[in-house]
């Protein structure tokens, strides 16, 4: 019966730890950013292993892989991303797409019937090295800002004009993945590592994630006056820095105690001039904030800057900041819950439900069809860091009710 068809978890971990060595660096990290060398080959590694479960592969014009089990109609889609963070780890991403990939490959072998088709997909440049978060899913959806893309620096310094050379894709062929109407999708499950430490803390295998947070990402600077730092008075002086600090301290206050549960970040800053014996006149800085709540993130956005002006009046400076990115809170369907939910009691698996503070491709393909995710714990919270890592126990419990949850939604 197609109810009993389990993954074989011996061949999904020689599958991440194949990859896991693509990219791998000195340190024991992964490097692996969307249409760089490594990503390339791990490209390459992949449609063969599609190719090898007996998939029908395919892949559009951002860069995203397809593998499909069926024939046609609204495929039931399932996936991740195989790009990583610099010196990140090997299972953010890669980990949902292997599972989905050895679940398509299980049901393959057992020839369990369908009432729809299956695909697997790993989406292109999920961590935002290139243009922004979610390039390949926001291009599959077509939600991609066509400006953004064509006047944006990449995380490394270089127009992704640029990174796109010598590769078999371009801007235009990006903007035009899916430029006209949504794409036709009957439902689409995420597997993922936590990222956070709830599940390892409180000893549960699988979490079902009922709430995806929004997120808001701006480039902010206060600018003020450079001056002497021996020779301008301290109550004289225009200190961009000292806004700054203020700025810091206040807004994590506020959020704190007014928006419990919900996070500012100021992850990156740079004070000019920048040297001994000169009084900063510019303070550049990079401000996030997320939640998930959609009320809670307007609010934020009204409450944060008006900080920012007020701070800015009283010390004699000017704020000024531009949007990077932004996603909206996203509540998951009630019928993917449920799916996830009777799943999980059917196959004797303890479950918390959790939101996820951290964006994830699901949250973009909700824009065309209900969308869900499971959480596989990370030990010790880490994510993004070359000691990520998960227990295989765990992720043979995840897998297993994405296998479930596939057969159920494609029945």
């Amino acid at each position: 019966m197609s109810g009993d068809i389990r993954i074989d978890l011996s061949r999904l971990r020689r599958d991440i730890e194949d990859l896991g060595r693509i990219g791998c660096d000195v340190s024991g990290g992964v490097s692996r950013p969307s249409f760089s060398p490594a990503d390339l080959e791990a490209r390459a590694w992949f449609k063969d292993r599609l190719a090898s479960a007996g998939l029908a592969v395919r892949q559009d014009g951002a860069g995203n892989i397809f593998g499909r089990l069926g024939g046609e109609g609204r495929p039931v889609m399932t996936g991740s991303h195989i790009d990583t963070v610099l010196n990140g780890g090997m299972f953010d991403g890669a980990a949902g797409v292997l599972s989905s990939l050895e679940c398509l490959r299980r049901i393959g072998e057992e020839k369990a019937r369908l009432a729809k088709p299956l695909e697997v997909v790993s989406f292109t440049d999920e961590e935002g090295n290139l243009c922004g978060d979610f390039l390949g899913s926001r291009a599959f959806t077509g939600q991609l800002n066509r400006a953004e893309v064509e006047r944006g620096l990449t995380q490394l310094g270089l127009p992704l004009a640029d990174i796109l050379q010598g590769t078999e894709f371009s801007l235009e062929s990006i903007l035009e993945t899916n430029a006209s109407a949504a794409p036709a999708v009957e439902a689409f499950l995420e597997l993922h590592v936590e990222q956070g430490p709830t599940l390892d803390d409180e000893g549960v295998p699988v979490g079902i994630v009922d709430r995806i947070a929004g997120k808001h990402y701006r480039l902010c600077s206060f600018l003020g006056k450079a001056g002497h730092a021996g020779t301008t008075p301290i109550e004289l002086r225009q200190d961009a820095f000292l806004g700054l600090a203020d700025f810091a301290l206040r807004s994590t206050q506020h959020v704190a105690t007014r928006h419990y549960g919900s996070f500012v970040t100021i992850g990156r800053v740079a004070v000019r001039p920048g040297a001994f014996s000169i009084v900063p006149g510019q303070a550049d800085f990079t401000l996030e904030f997320r939640s998930a709540s959609p009320g809670t993130m307007a609010a934020l956005e009204t409450e944060l800057f008006a900080l920012a002006e007020d701070i800015a009046r009283t010390r004699g400076l000017a704020f000024v900041s531009k949007v990077v990115d932004a996603t909206t809170p996203l509540a998951v369907a009630p019928r993917i819950l449920d799916v996830l939910t009777e799943e999980c009691g059917r196959l004797g698996f303890p479950f918390l439900k959790l939101t996820s503070g951290a964006g994830h491709d699901a949250q973009i393909l909700a824009a065309a069809a209900d969308s869900g995710m499971i959480f596989v714990p990370s030990p010790d919270g880490l994510s993004h860091s070359p000691k990520e890592c998960l227990r295989w126990d765990d992720l043979e419990k995840g897998a297993n009710l994405l296998l479930a949850s596939l057969l159920r939604l494609a029945a």
